[in-house]
Protein backbone atom coordinates (compact mmCIF):
# COMPACT_ATOMS: atom_id res chain seq x y z
CA UNK A 1 0.00 0.00 0.00
CA UNK A 2 1.40 3.55 -0.69
CA UNK A 3 2.59 6.16 1.67
CA UNK A 4 0.07 8.87 -0.04
CA UNK A 5 -3.06 5.83 0.30
CA UNK A 6 -2.28 5.25 3.97
CA UNK A 7 -1.43 8.71 4.86
CA UNK A 8 -5.31 9.62 3.40
CA UNK A 9 -7.06 6.74 4.74
CA UNK A 10 -4.99 7.93 8.52
CA UNK A 11 -6.86 11.12 7.77
CA UNK A 12 -10.01 9.60 7.04
CA UNK A 13 -9.63 7.51 10.84
CA UNK A 14 -10.50 10.44 12.95
CA UNK A 15 -12.87 12.74 10.52
CA UNK A 16 -14.01 15.16 13.64
CA UNK A 17 -10.43 16.18 13.96
CA UNK A 18 -9.53 16.54 10.65
CA UNK A 19 -12.26 18.60 9.63
CA UNK A 20 -11.16 20.62 12.67
CA UNK A 21 -8.01 21.06 11.64
CA UNK A 22 -9.26 21.45 7.72
CA UNK A 23 -11.72 24.05 8.91
CA UNK A 24 -9.29 26.52 10.41
CA UNK A 25 -6.85 26.22 7.84
CA UNK A 26 -9.46 27.39 5.29
CA UNK A 27 -10.79 30.02 7.58
CA UNK A 28 -7.26 31.29 7.44
CA UNK A 29 -6.61 30.61 4.08
CA UNK A 30 -9.74 33.01 3.23
CA UNK A 31 -8.57 35.62 5.70
CA UNK A 32 -5.38 35.94 3.86
CA UNK A 33 -6.77 36.02 0.31
CA UNK A 34 -9.33 38.41 0.83
CA UNK A 35 -7.40 40.82 2.49
CA UNK A 36 -5.00 40.19 -0.13
CA UNK A 37 -7.11 40.88 -2.72
CA UNK A 38 -8.52 43.88 -1.11
CA UNK A 39 -4.77 45.35 -0.96
CA UNK A 40 -4.55 45.00 -4.29
CA UNK A 41 -7.72 46.69 -5.12
CA UNK A 42 -6.43 49.68 -3.06
CA UNK A 43 -2.64 49.66 -4.84
CA UNK A 44 -4.41 49.41 -8.52
CA UNK A 45 -7.38 52.04 -7.21
CA UNK A 46 -4.75 54.81 -5.88
CA UNK A 47 -2.45 54.02 -8.90
CA UNK A 48 -5.47 54.45 -11.62
CA UNK A 49 -6.10 57.95 -9.18
CA UNK A 50 -3.20 58.90 -9.72
CA UNK A 51 -2.37 57.97 -13.28
CA UNK A 52 -5.70 59.47 -14.39
CA UNK A 53 -5.21 62.77 -12.57
CA UNK A 54 -1.05 63.52 -13.67
CA UNK A 55 -0.03 60.10 -15.88
CA UNK A 56 2.51 58.20 -15.20
CA UNK A 57 5.06 60.28 -16.41
CA UNK A 58 5.50 63.93 -16.07
CA UNK A 59 8.28 65.47 -18.34
CA UNK A 60 9.43 69.10 -16.45
CA UNK A 61 12.64 71.18 -16.18
CA UNK A 62 15.14 69.14 -14.13
CA UNK A 63 14.78 71.56 -11.47
CA UNK A 64 11.26 72.24 -11.42
CA UNK A 65 10.36 69.23 -8.69
CA UNK A 66 13.39 70.52 -6.06
CA UNK A 67 12.39 74.51 -6.63
CA UNK A 68 9.64 74.78 -8.78
CA UNK A 69 7.34 75.20 -6.00
CA UNK A 70 8.46 78.66 -5.30
CA UNK A 71 8.73 79.96 -9.11
CA UNK A 72 7.26 77.90 -11.32
CA UNK A 73 7.30 80.28 -14.36
CA UNK A 74 11.45 80.44 -14.16
CA UNK A 75 11.18 76.11 -14.53
CA UNK A 76 9.37 76.10 -17.65
CA UNK A 77 9.51 73.84 -20.82
CA UNK A 78 10.14 76.29 -23.33
CA UNK A 79 9.27 75.37 -26.64
CA UNK A 80 6.87 72.68 -25.39
CA UNK A 81 4.77 71.76 -28.95
CA UNK A 82 7.86 70.57 -30.36
CA UNK A 83 9.29 68.57 -26.75
CA UNK A 84 5.73 66.99 -27.51
CA UNK A 85 5.59 66.44 -31.08
CA UNK A 86 9.35 64.67 -30.47
CA UNK A 87 8.19 62.41 -27.99
CA UNK A 88 4.81 61.32 -29.14
CA UNK A 89 6.51 60.73 -33.22
CA UNK A 90 9.67 58.78 -31.44
CA UNK A 91 8.85 55.25 -32.98
CA UNK A 92 9.55 53.33 -29.39
CA UNK A 93 7.42 55.89 -27.35
CA UNK A 94 4.56 56.43 -29.86
CA UNK A 95 3.59 52.47 -29.14
CA UNK A 96 3.25 52.96 -25.75
CA UNK A 97 1.71 56.13 -25.23
CA UNK A 98 -2.39 56.86 -24.23
CA UNK A 99 -2.28 60.47 -24.64
CA UNK A 100 0.44 63.41 -24.08
CA UNK A 101 -1.19 66.82 -22.56
CA UNK A 102 0.55 70.05 -20.96
CA UNK A 103 0.01 72.03 -17.75
CA UNK A 104 0.66 74.65 -16.00
CA UNK A 105 1.05 75.41 -12.24
CA UNK A 106 1.23 79.08 -10.68
CA UNK A 107 0.71 80.58 -7.80
CA UNK A 108 -1.70 83.80 -7.14
CA UNK A 109 -4.46 85.43 -5.37
CA UNK A 110 -7.74 85.44 -5.82
CA UNK A 111 -10.23 88.24 -5.54
CA UNK A 112 -13.69 88.44 -4.81
CA UNK A 113 -14.14 92.31 -4.32
CA UNK A 114 -17.80 92.43 -4.45
CA UNK A 115 -17.85 91.70 -1.04
CA UNK A 116 -14.05 92.38 -0.06
CA UNK A 117 -12.49 88.64 0.24
CA UNK A 118 -9.79 87.56 -1.39
CA UNK A 119 -7.16 84.74 -0.55
CA UNK A 120 -3.65 82.85 -1.94
CA UNK A 121 -4.32 80.22 -4.13
CA UNK A 122 -2.58 77.48 -6.78
CA UNK A 123 -4.11 77.53 -10.11
CA UNK A 124 -3.85 74.67 -12.62
CA UNK A 125 -4.01 75.54 -16.15
CA UNK A 126 -4.65 72.78 -18.25
CA UNK A 127 -6.80 71.15 -21.56
CA UNK A 128 -9.61 69.89 -21.13
CA UNK A 129 -9.60 67.80 -24.06
CA UNK A 130 -6.60 66.09 -22.75
CA UNK A 131 -7.75 65.44 -19.15
CA UNK A 132 -11.12 63.89 -20.23
CA UNK A 133 -8.83 61.41 -22.39
CA UNK A 134 -6.46 61.00 -19.11
CA UNK A 135 -9.36 60.25 -17.28
CA UNK A 136 -10.49 57.45 -19.59
CA UNK A 137 -7.38 54.92 -18.15
CA UNK A 138 -8.49 51.81 -17.07
CA UNK A 139 -5.44 49.14 -17.16
CA UNK A 140 -6.89 47.31 -14.38
CA UNK A 141 -10.86 47.12 -15.54
CA UNK A 142 -12.85 48.49 -12.67
CA UNK A 143 -14.82 49.63 -15.49
CA UNK A 144 -17.98 51.65 -14.54
CA UNK A 145 -17.15 51.36 -10.71
CA UNK A 146 -14.49 53.69 -11.23
CA UNK A 147 -15.54 55.72 -14.07
CA UNK A 148 -15.24 59.68 -13.67
CA UNK A 149 -17.11 62.48 -14.95
CA UNK A 150 -15.63 65.05 -17.78
CA UNK A 151 -13.75 67.70 -16.09
CA UNK A 152 -15.94 70.94 -15.42
CA UNK A 153 -13.96 73.21 -17.63
CA UNK A 154 -15.44 70.73 -20.77
CA UNK A 155 -16.74 72.95 -23.69
CA UNK A 156 -16.55 76.42 -21.51
CA UNK A 157 -15.87 79.80 -22.57
CA UNK A 158 -11.71 80.30 -22.33
CA UNK A 159 -11.79 82.73 -19.69
CA UNK A 160 -13.77 79.96 -17.59
CA UNK A 161 -12.41 78.33 -14.31
CA UNK A 162 -13.11 75.95 -11.28
CA UNK A 163 -12.27 76.54 -7.74
CA UNK A 164 -12.45 74.41 -4.66
CA UNK A 165 -14.60 74.53 -2.32
CA UNK A 166 -12.33 76.27 0.27
CA UNK A 167 -11.59 79.05 -1.98
CA UNK A 168 -15.47 78.83 -2.31
CA UNK A 169 -16.34 79.72 1.25
CA UNK A 170 -13.20 81.96 1.73
CA UNK A 171 -14.14 84.04 -0.83
CA UNK A 172 -18.27 83.88 0.00
CA UNK A 173 -19.40 82.61 -2.91
CA UNK A 174 -21.15 79.55 -1.69
CA UNK A 175 -24.50 80.70 -2.41
CA UNK A 176 -23.70 81.93 -5.71
CA UNK A 177 -22.40 78.82 -6.85
CA UNK A 178 -24.78 76.68 -4.85
CA UNK A 179 -22.69 74.66 -3.19
CA UNK A 180 -23.88 72.09 -0.09
CA UNK A 181 -22.35 72.01 3.30
CA UNK A 182 -20.88 75.67 3.14
CA UNK A 183 -22.12 78.41 5.19
CA UNK A 184 -21.81 81.70 3.67
CA UNK A 185 -19.83 84.03 5.55
CA UNK A 186 -20.99 87.21 6.68
CA UNK A 187 -21.52 90.07 3.75
CA UNK A 188 -18.54 92.54 4.06
CA UNK A 189 -19.45 94.85 0.79
CA UNK A 190 -16.66 96.78 -0.53
CA UNK A 191 -16.89 100.46 0.39
CA UNK A 192 -15.10 103.66 -0.26
CA UNK A 193 -12.53 102.64 1.99
CA UNK A 194 -12.18 99.05 0.70
CA UNK A 195 -12.52 99.61 -2.78
CA UNK A 196 -11.21 97.12 -5.55
CA UNK A 197 -7.02 98.36 -5.67
CA UNK A 198 -6.60 100.22 -8.34
CA UNK A 199 -3.53 98.83 -10.73
CA UNK A 200 -5.42 95.42 -9.91
CA UNK A 201 -9.14 96.71 -11.44
CA UNK A 202 -6.78 98.46 -14.29
CA UNK A 203 -5.29 95.50 -15.39
CA UNK A 204 -8.56 93.54 -14.82
CA UNK A 205 -11.00 95.21 -17.21
CA UNK A 206 -9.97 98.66 -18.71
CA UNK A 207 -13.79 99.27 -18.98
CA UNK A 208 -14.07 99.03 -15.19
CA UNK A 209 -16.99 96.53 -15.47
CA UNK A 210 -18.60 96.28 -12.19
CA UNK A 211 -17.46 93.14 -9.84
CA UNK A 212 -19.91 90.21 -10.02
CA UNK A 213 -21.23 86.89 -8.01
CA UNK A 214 -19.94 84.23 -10.85
CA UNK A 215 -16.48 86.12 -11.19
CA UNK A 216 -13.56 86.56 -9.64
CA UNK A 217 -10.09 88.43 -10.67
CA UNK A 218 -6.55 85.84 -10.18
CA UNK A 219 -3.98 87.98 -9.73
CA UNK A 220 -0.30 87.01 -10.42
CA UNK A 221 3.11 87.46 -11.44
CA UNK A 222 4.49 87.34 -14.51
CA UNK A 223 7.59 85.72 -16.04
CA UNK A 224 9.41 88.95 -16.04
CA UNK A 225 8.29 89.69 -12.36
CA UNK A 226 5.07 92.42 -13.17
CA UNK A 227 1.79 91.46 -11.69
CA UNK A 228 -0.80 90.56 -13.75
CA UNK A 229 -4.62 89.60 -13.72
CA UNK A 230 -7.45 87.98 -15.27
CA UNK A 231 -10.92 88.28 -14.44
CA UNK A 232 -12.53 85.04 -14.26
CA UNK A 233 -16.09 83.34 -15.02
CA UNK A 234 -16.84 80.81 -12.37
CA UNK A 235 -18.15 77.45 -13.83
CA UNK A 236 -18.54 75.36 -10.15
CA UNK A 237 -16.94 74.73 -7.02
CA UNK A 238 -15.53 70.77 -6.29
CA UNK A 239 -14.47 69.39 -3.38
CA UNK A 240 -10.53 68.42 -3.78
CA UNK A 241 -10.79 65.64 -0.90
CA UNK A 242 -8.07 67.37 1.08
CA UNK A 243 -8.48 70.56 2.88
CA UNK A 244 -5.22 71.81 2.16
CA UNK A 245 -5.75 71.98 -1.56
CA UNK A 246 -9.22 72.42 -0.94
CA UNK A 247 -8.37 75.74 0.02
CA UNK A 248 -5.91 76.65 -2.72
CA UNK A 249 -7.20 74.99 -5.97
CA UNK A 250 -8.02 77.19 -9.32
CA UNK A 251 -8.46 75.27 -12.15
CA UNK A 252 -8.69 77.26 -15.66
CA UNK A 253 -7.76 76.56 -19.30
CA UNK A 254 -4.50 76.06 -20.55
CA UNK A 255 -4.63 79.30 -22.92
CA UNK A 256 -5.52 81.66 -20.28
CA UNK A 257 -3.06 80.34 -17.75
CA UNK A 258 -0.45 81.04 -19.83
CA UNK A 259 -1.69 84.66 -20.74
CA UNK A 260 -1.92 85.51 -17.13
CA UNK A 261 1.78 84.13 -17.07
CA UNK A 262 3.74 85.21 -19.78
CA UNK A 263 1.50 87.80 -21.74
CA UNK A 264 2.54 87.97 -25.43
CA UNK A 265 5.65 86.45 -25.04
CA UNK A 266 6.46 82.49 -25.93
CA UNK A 267 4.22 80.70 -23.72
CA UNK A 268 5.59 77.62 -21.66
CA UNK A 269 4.37 74.97 -19.47
CA UNK A 270 5.61 73.54 -15.93
CA UNK A 271 5.17 69.66 -17.06
CA UNK A 272 3.96 67.30 -19.45
CA UNK A 273 1.80 64.95 -18.55
CA UNK A 274 2.60 61.47 -20.50
CA UNK A 275 -0.22 58.41 -20.05
CA UNK A 276 1.26 55.34 -21.14
CA UNK A 277 -0.98 52.53 -21.76
CA UNK A 278 0.11 50.15 -18.96
CA UNK A 279 2.28 50.28 -16.14
CA UNK A 280 4.35 48.28 -16.85
CA UNK A 281 5.95 50.45 -19.84
CA UNK A 282 7.28 53.00 -16.94
CA UNK A 283 10.96 51.80 -17.11
CA UNK A 284 11.19 51.31 -20.63
CA UNK A 285 9.66 54.58 -20.99
CA UNK A 286 11.84 56.73 -18.74
CA UNK A 287 14.74 55.11 -19.89
CA UNK A 288 13.83 56.01 -23.83
CA UNK A 289 13.04 59.60 -22.51
CA UNK A 290 16.46 59.61 -20.89
CA UNK A 291 17.84 58.98 -24.63
CA UNK A 292 15.90 61.76 -26.38
CA UNK A 293 16.76 64.08 -23.51
CA UNK A 294 20.05 63.10 -24.24
CA UNK A 295 19.77 63.33 -28.23
CA UNK A 296 17.00 66.09 -30.23
CA UNK A 297 16.21 67.27 -27.05
CA UNK A 298 19.52 68.26 -25.38
CA UNK A 299 18.95 71.50 -25.84
CA UNK A 300 16.79 72.35 -22.73
CA UNK A 301 17.31 70.48 -19.66
CA UNK A 302 14.61 67.86 -18.70
CA UNK A 303 13.84 65.35 -16.93
CA UNK A 304 10.98 62.68 -16.30
CA UNK A 305 9.52 61.94 -12.97
CA UNK A 306 7.09 58.96 -12.53
CA UNK A 307 3.62 59.65 -10.45
CA UNK A 308 5.15 57.59 -7.51
CA UNK A 309 8.13 59.82 -6.97
CA UNK A 310 5.63 63.28 -7.86
CA UNK A 311 3.00 61.95 -5.17
CA UNK A 312 5.33 60.52 -2.38
CA UNK A 313 1.66 59.30 -0.66
CA UNK A 314 1.11 56.15 -3.00
CA UNK A 315 4.50 54.41 -1.72
CA UNK A 316 2.91 55.19 1.65
CA UNK A 317 0.22 54.15 1.55
CA UNK A 318 0.79 51.31 -0.84
CA UNK A 319 3.48 50.57 1.91
CA UNK A 320 1.11 51.21 5.10
CA UNK A 321 -1.25 47.61 3.34
CA UNK A 322 1.50 45.88 2.52
CA UNK A 323 2.99 45.73 6.34
CA UNK A 324 -0.30 45.13 7.57
CA UNK A 325 -1.21 42.20 4.80
CA UNK A 326 2.44 40.50 5.42
CA UNK A 327 1.47 40.95 9.21
CA UNK A 328 -1.97 39.86 9.46
CA UNK A 329 -0.51 36.47 6.92
CA UNK A 330 1.65 36.21 9.78
CA UNK A 331 -0.60 35.68 12.39
CA UNK A 332 -2.72 33.15 10.38
CA UNK A 333 0.27 31.47 9.47
CA UNK A 334 1.26 30.80 13.11
CA UNK A 335 -2.28 29.96 14.04
CA UNK A 336 -2.03 27.18 11.59
CA UNK A 337 1.69 26.15 11.90
CA UNK A 338 0.00 25.02 15.83
CA UNK A 339 -3.12 23.85 15.00
CA UNK A 340 -1.94 21.89 12.63
CA UNK A 341 0.85 20.74 14.96
CA UNK A 342 -1.51 19.86 17.89
CA UNK A 343 -3.14 17.72 15.73
CA UNK A 344 -0.34 15.50 14.32
CA UNK A 345 1.12 15.51 18.07
CA UNK A 346 -2.26 13.98 18.85
CA UNK A 347 -2.23 11.80 16.10
CA UNK A 348 1.10 10.36 17.46
CA UNK A 349 0.40 9.58 20.66
CA UNK A 350 -2.81 7.77 19.51
CA UNK A 351 -0.91 5.29 17.47
CA UNK A 352 1.84 4.98 19.34
CA UNK A 353 1.38 1.08 19.14
CA UNK A 354 0.52 1.50 15.37
CA UNK A 355 3.58 3.09 15.03
CA UNK A 356 6.11 0.16 17.20
CA UNK A 357 3.92 -2.37 15.22
CA UNK A 358 4.95 -0.79 11.95
CA UNK A 359 8.45 -0.80 12.57
CA UNK A 360 8.14 -4.44 14.18
CA UNK A 361 7.13 -5.37 10.45
CA UNK A 362 10.37 -3.57 9.02
CA UNK A 363 9.53 -0.29 8.12
CA UNK A 364 11.98 2.02 8.83
CA UNK A 365 12.43 5.41 10.69
CA UNK A 366 12.10 7.34 7.01
CA UNK A 367 9.42 5.78 6.28
CA UNK A 368 7.19 6.66 9.79
CA UNK A 369 8.62 10.17 9.05
CA UNK A 370 7.37 10.07 5.59
CA UNK A 371 3.65 9.10 6.61
CA UNK A 372 3.86 11.49 8.93
CA UNK A 373 4.45 14.24 6.69
CA UNK A 374 2.00 13.09 3.85
CA UNK A 375 -0.74 13.50 6.51
CA UNK A 376 0.32 16.95 6.62
CA UNK A 377 0.72 17.95 2.63
CA UNK A 378 -2.51 16.66 2.34
CA UNK A 379 -4.15 18.48 5.00
CA UNK A 380 -1.98 21.48 3.67
CA UNK A 381 -2.89 20.56 -0.31
CA UNK A 382 -6.32 20.22 0.65
CA UNK A 383 -6.54 23.45 3.23
CA UNK A 384 -4.92 25.35 0.20
CA UNK A 385 -7.52 24.19 -2.54
CA UNK A 386 -10.53 24.68 -0.57
CA UNK A 387 -9.48 27.80 0.82
CA UNK A 388 -8.82 29.37 -2.51
CA UNK A 389 -12.13 27.66 -3.92
CA UNK A 390 -14.22 29.51 -1.06
CA UNK A 391 -11.62 32.97 -1.65
CA UNK A 392 -13.05 32.94 -4.99
CA UNK A 393 -16.39 32.73 -4.39
CA UNK A 394 -16.70 35.23 -1.46
CA UNK A 395 -14.98 37.56 -3.47
CA UNK A 396 -17.40 37.24 -6.14
CA UNK A 397 -20.63 37.90 -3.46
CA UNK A 398 -18.44 40.83 -2.39
CA UNK A 399 -18.20 42.23 -5.27
CA UNK A 400 -21.67 41.62 -6.30
CA UNK A 401 -22.90 43.83 -2.80
CA UNK A 402 -21.91 47.16 -3.78
CA UNK A 403 -20.30 47.86 -0.85
CA UNK A 404 -18.64 51.57 -0.78
CA UNK A 405 -16.43 53.85 1.21
CA UNK A 406 -14.66 57.02 1.00
CA UNK A 407 -10.86 56.47 1.06
CA UNK A 408 -8.29 59.58 1.92
CA UNK A 409 -8.01 61.94 -0.32
CA UNK A 410 -11.30 61.09 -2.35
CA UNK A 411 -14.40 63.34 -2.93
CA UNK A 412 -17.05 60.51 -3.96
CA UNK A 413 -17.34 57.01 -2.06
CA UNK A 414 -15.03 53.93 -4.13
CA UNK A 415 -16.73 50.39 -4.54
CA UNK A 416 -15.35 48.07 -1.93
CA UNK A 417 -13.96 45.28 -4.29
CA UNK A 418 -11.70 42.16 -3.82
CA UNK A 419 -9.49 41.42 -6.72
CA UNK A 420 -8.77 37.94 -6.76
CA UNK A 421 -9.32 36.54 -10.08
CA UNK A 422 -6.06 36.80 -12.26
CA UNK A 423 -4.01 37.38 -9.55
CA UNK A 424 -2.20 33.62 -9.83
CA UNK A 425 0.85 35.35 -8.11
CA UNK A 426 -1.25 35.86 -4.62
CA UNK A 427 -2.74 32.65 -5.12
CA UNK A 428 -0.03 30.84 -5.56
CA UNK A 429 2.02 32.04 -2.67
CA UNK A 430 -0.59 32.18 -0.47
CA UNK A 431 -1.47 27.98 -1.39
CA UNK A 432 2.42 27.64 -1.22
CA UNK A 433 3.02 29.41 2.14
CA UNK A 434 -0.04 26.95 3.86
CA UNK A 435 1.61 24.00 2.16
CA UNK A 436 4.91 24.15 4.00
CA UNK A 437 3.32 25.51 7.44
CA UNK A 438 1.58 22.36 7.07
CA UNK A 439 4.31 20.39 6.34
CA UNK A 440 6.63 22.38 9.04
CA UNK A 441 4.04 21.41 11.34
CA UNK A 442 4.18 17.93 10.79
CA UNK A 443 7.94 17.35 10.80
CA UNK A 444 8.66 17.84 14.77
CA UNK A 445 5.69 14.96 15.57
CA UNK A 446 6.83 12.82 12.42
CA UNK A 447 10.31 12.95 13.89
CA UNK A 448 9.48 12.31 17.23
CA UNK A 449 7.39 9.45 16.08
CA UNK A 450 10.24 8.03 13.86
CA UNK A 451 12.49 7.79 17.30
CA UNK A 452 10.22 5.70 18.79
CA UNK A 453 11.58 2.84 20.62
CA UNK A 454 10.13 -0.37 19.14
CA UNK A 455 9.28 -2.18 22.71
CA UNK A 456 8.26 1.15 24.49
CA UNK A 457 6.30 1.61 21.77
CA UNK A 458 4.48 -1.72 21.61
CA UNK A 459 4.37 -1.68 25.21
CA UNK A 460 2.27 1.30 25.43
CA UNK A 461 -0.64 -0.46 25.07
Amino acid sequence: MSTLKLAWRNLLRNRRRTLATLLTMVVGMIAVLLFGGYHRTVVYGLQTAFVRGGGHLQVQHKDYFVYGGGNPAAFGVNDYQRVMRVIADDPQLKPMIAVITPILTLGGIAGHYAVGASRTVMALGSEADGQNRLRQWDDYHFGDRFRLKPVALTGTSPDSAVIGVGVARVLQLCEALQVRHCPPGPKTAATASDPLPADIAALADAEARPAADDRIELLAATASGAPNVARLKLVKAESQGVKELDDMYVGLHLRQAQQLVYGNSPPSVTAIVVQLRHSSQIDAASARLKQLFAGPLKDQPLAARDFATLQPQYGQITGMFGTIFGFVSLLIGCVALFTIGNTMNMVVLERTVEIGTLRAMGLRRAGIRRLFLCEGVLLGAAGSALGVLASLLLAALINRAGLTWTPPGSVEPNPILIILWGEYRLLGLSSLGLLLMATLSAWWPARRAARFDIVDALRHA
